[in-house]
């Protein structure tokens, strides 16, 4: 038997009620989300690796890799990677450590960041120190000095010895939370005060800018894509 129907009251017409108007077909909505950026950091050695890898990242991928070669090869090894795997950004961190044993070190720390410049990459480059970088957490240093003199400097403010010990890889794993939770560092001073070498010393050859660090402008990049 077919199934019965209620009649329509014409009191029911005449009240517009929401039953009688007609509607689209329901479907399902489907959730979009916007495709997260993706970032490679390719990095001379673990310190880095670790430093940008304990960044609390959610709404981007962030992929460090530490190649343990410096320089034109560590360019040279980037390219290779991104011949395999496509990403957003791509970032070059090398430092010069100069040493004066070895011959040709400008030229290669000049020609590394042009090439990577040349391929496209972003190059997040320091001189003479990656640990500039964290030394400016705590001062400001528009002198030249080599890496031993930022060790030392390290090692006051964090009551170790880092050129033992810092470049081990329990102790790099701790870096970002350390410089995150101590009242005396300052991440906020350090983008400024890493700027400000930056506009000092743009205009002159790269392995004349020193004391310089780039690395802010990675910093700065994987601040927007911080949990809140």
């Amino acid at each position: 038997m077919p199934k019965r129907t209620r009649a329509t009251k014409l009191t029911d017409v005449r009240a517009e009620k929401a039953w009688l108007k007609k509607t689209k077909p329901s479907g399902y909505v489907l959730e979009t989300r916007d495709k997260q950026k993706t970032y490679l950091i390719v990095c001379e050695g673990q310190t880095e690796e670790q430093y940008f890898k304990a960044f609390p990242v959610v709404t981007a991928s962030v992929k460090p890799v530490p190649l343990g070669c410096t320089k034109t090869n560590l360019v040279e090894c980037t390219k290779h990677i991104c011949s395999n795997e496509a990403y957003d950004e791509v970032w070059c961190v090398f430092d010069m450590d100069f040493n004066p044993d070895i011959r040709g070190q400008f030229n290669d720390f000049n020609e590394a960041i042009s090439a990577a410049h040349l391929a496209g990459f972003k190059c997040a480059y320091s001189n003479d120190a990656f640990e500039l970088w964290f030394a400016l957490h705590y001062n400001f240093y528009d002198q030249q000095h080599d890496r031993f003199f930022y060790y030392e400097k390290l090692s006051q403010f964090w009551q170790m010895n880092y050129e033992k010990s810092g470049k081990e890889l329990a102790f790099s794993r701790t870096i970002y939370a350390r410089l995150n939770n101590d009242v005396a560092a300052d991440q906020t001073m350090a983008l400024k005060w890493a700027e400000k070498l930056w506009d000092e010393q743009q205009h002159k050859s790269f392995h004349e800018q020193n004391p310089i660090t780039l690395v802010y402008r990675l910093v700065n990049e994987l601040n927007k894509h911080l949990r809140k």
